[in-house]
């Protein structure tokens, strides 16, 4: 994970959520960098929007401190917060013109009309939609809509901007566009970013760090490299990638050496980041792009028969059913060369041992 040096844009300390005897989020405590992109990252239910509703003041903490830009801000109301928020419904006002609705959080604040016509041509000119200033929002693209949901947000200069799933109503290529353009604009800016989002191929994207959530708790946090290189446990490693998951028991190879005892065979496995005891249940990830088909093979591989092989693009990805009824998942380039796979060929999966991740196994229940 990279250290950064920037002050806090945002402390949490001990923050947590309770409804009734439910804990929609444990206690927290989270620091995020001035100028950072953070993602927070997890299923429904894991506590994410919680945690920045919780941030944005529209809902009050059972327990702990916030603390934004210096300040205390644990019962300030929203709009005392120096915060910008945008949403999955773009929120824009149809009886008026973009123009008119990049302005209007400038005429709430009273700012002059020669400085709002100034920031506003700014702002068009940063999001590369001038030419569109004059018309109604229904007259724009899902793309153009939520461009104009963050002009709105950035023209008034907020400290922070927090943004709950802004491009989950838009379609696949929309999205990835919307990415690179909230990523560019990020760079350009220098503010802080919190998002929420459950598209792991986002948080990826974007983030400069991820805080994946899981059942009100922090997961795991890093950079994007770290949760998929280095997940430290099973959730963190199946939700972030694809992963093929062998569970077993840890033990000492004939040199000493860690070894996984498993159903489909015995596997060297790399020492862990964190202990494992010697005869603990233990899983070892490999993730797809890091195994081969083989015909036999002498390396570390288990068995098993082509069930399926999906063309992707310049990807090719092979279901390999394994003895004891799994499936193990092998993602090959699309190129010449690459060993011929047809349903119910008998194959090998390989993998060099030290590109195995060994992983506590989860608790039980």
């Amino acid at each position: 994970m990279t250290v950064t040096t920037a002050p806090a844009m945002v402390e949490l300390q001990g923050v947590s959520k309770r409804y009734a005897d439910v804990d929609a989020l444990h206690p927290v405590d989270l620091t995020i960098a001035k100028g950072e992109f953070v993602t927070l990252l997890g299923p429904s239910g894991s506590g994410k929007s919680t945690l920045l509703n919780l941030i944005a003041g529209m809902v009050a903490p059972s327990s702990g401190r916030i603390v934004i830009d210096g300040r205390d801000a644990t019962t300030l109301p929203t709009n005392q917060r120096g915060l910008g928020m945008v949403f999955q419904n773009y929120a824009l006002m149809p009886h008026m013109t973009v123009f008119e609705n990049i302005a209007f959080p400038l005429q709430v604040r009273k700012v002059p009309k020669a400085e709002i016509r100034r920031r506003v041509g700014a702002v068009l000119d940063l999001i590369q939609l001038g030419h569109v200033a004059n018309r109604r929002p229904r007259e724009l693209s899902g793309g153009q809509q939520q461009r104009i949901s963050l002009a709105r947000c950035i023209v008034y200069n907020p400290a922070l901007i927090l943004m709950d799933e802004p491009l989950g109503a838009l379609d696949k290529k929309l999205r990835e566009q919307m990415q690179l353009e909230i990523k560019r604009l990020h760079a350009e800016l220098g503010i802080t970013m919190l998002y929420v989002t459950h598209d792991q191929d986002e948080a990826l994207t974007m983030s400069d760090r991820i805080v994946l959530m899981n059942g009100g708790r922090i997961e795991q946090q890093g950079t994007p490299d770290t949760l998929y290189f280095r997940p430290e446990t099973v959730f963190s490693a199946e939700f972030i990638g694809s992963s093929n998951l062998l569970a077993g028991t840890l033990e000492a190879g004939p040199d000493g050496a860690p070894v996984l005892r498993t159903a489909l065979g015995t596997f060297p496995v790399p020492a862990p980041d964190r202990p494992i005891e010697r005869g603990a249940k233990a899983m070892l990830l490999v993730r797809p792009e890091n195994m081969t088909l083989q015909r036999g093979g002498d390396t570390v591989h288990v068995t098993g028969r082509i069930e399926d092989s999906i063309l992707l693009g310049g990807v090719v990805r092979h279901f390999v059913r394994c003895a004891d009824g799994s499936t193990i998942i092998v993602q090959e380039l699309n190129q010449p060369g690459r060993v011929d796979a047809e349903r119910g060929h008998e194959v090998a999966a390989g993998w060099l041992p030290q590109h195995g991740r060994l992983l506590p196994a989860p608790p039980a229940g």
